[in-house]
């Protein structure tokens, strides 16, 4: 049995030609239209995405001070239940705000710390526990994390809108083929249905 080989031509919907729609063309100026927003778009959501959490994080960083805190308690052992990153436990600690008001709260220390030992806190201007500022690492990572997930989001955005709009035209362009369909075969003289 031989193979029927199938032709296929480029941008034939940009062609003049006598099977080309109008529906054709939309769907071609569609396609391009959302190409070039969804480059642009993903360019520009995820650099600005970027540069605000960038701000973010330096903000973060001049707003944050370190502060020496005493534990007002014994340490917990080391258990994973109550651990958290780079083997650190909760515990209770003390400090004093910039105004000097003694404050409690938890803090993470090391497992097993003593009662009356020293450690440090980072607060904010107003004295209350925050964590520790992004390093330069952390900083570019969450940016660059960020930034791409904007990009992502914006482009699958576009083109989700554009499939939307291309299966509407798929529909239209089925009616107008049926309607055709139904005028040719009365001009046969018969009945397809």
């Amino acid at each position: 049995m031989a193979r029927t080989r199938r032709t296929t031509v480029r941008l034939w919907r940009w062609r003049s030609n006598p099977l080309r729609r109008r529906v054709d063309v939309v769907e071609a100026w569609l396609v391009l239209g959302a190409w070039l927003f969804a480059l642009v778009g993903c360019l520009i959501a995820g650099l600005v995405t970027a540069e605000v959490v960038s701000r973010s994080v330096d903000r973060q960083r001049e707003e944050r001070r370190p502060v020496t805190a005493v534990l007002t308690e014994h340490a917990p052992e080391r258990s994973p239940t109550e651990s958290v990153g780079d083997d650190l436990v909760w515990a209770t600690v003390r400090w004093k705000t910039p105004d000097g008001t003694p404050r409690t709260g938890e803090a993470q220390v090391k497992p097993e710390a003593r009662k009356g030992t020293g450690t440090t806190v980072w607060t904010d201007r107003h004295g209350t526990l925050m964590t520790k500022p992004l390093n330069d690492a952390e900083a570019v990572l969450q940016t660059v994390s960020a930034g791409l997930l904007a990009a992502t989001g914006a482009g699958g955005a576009v083109w989700l809108a554009a499939w939307t709009v291309r299966a509407r035209l798929d529909r239209r362009r089925m009616r107008d083929w049926d309607a055709e369909w139904e005028r040719a075969d009365l001009r046969w003289g018969g009945r397809t249905g």
